[in-house]
């Protein structure tokens, strides 16, 4: 499993892939973040309800961001970050665990065949003879 990194530069289609796991992963979080949020009003506790709500809140936040910032070396990095949070989040919600093993395999699988498709793309390209465009000198 050489195409699992944990920081780096991806291809461009596996950021892409990337990017729209953690955007549908930030949905799921935020509506787990008003789950936790109802189950601790119910409970009687108003305080840990709104903390729960600003954590959750937080936690999809940081999905969006880490989304944006794929391109980035350390965008893969964050993107693990979110991963384990996901997975701690079902200390609160415990149904969240089922949320982030699943969204975990997404991540892994993107990983993976993402750098497959990337590979197989850039030999391609190098196969027309086409080449990166930035490394082209025209004279």
């Amino acid at each position: 499993m050489r195409s699992i990194i944990f920081h780096g530069q991806t291809g461009k289609f596996t950021f892409r892939m990337l990017a729209t796991v953690l955007g549908g992963q930030s949905i799921c979080i935020l509506l787990g973040a008003l789950v936790a949020r109802a189950i601790a009003a119910t409970d009687g506790g108003d305080a840990s309800s709104t903390a729960y709500l600003v954590v959750g809140l937080g936690l999809g936040a940081l999905c969006i961001v880490a989304a944006g910032l794929m391109r980035r070396p350390w965008g893969v990095t964050l993107g693990w970050v979110v991963q384990a949070l996901t997975l701690l989040s079902a200390l609160v919600v415990p149904m969240m665990l089922v949320v982030g093993l699943f969204f975990l395999a997404l991540w892994v699988t993107c990983l993976v065949k993402g750098a497959q498709v990337d590979a197989e793309m850039a030999r391609r390209r190098a196969a027309a003879g086409e080449g990166d465009p930035a490394d082209r000198v025209d004279g």
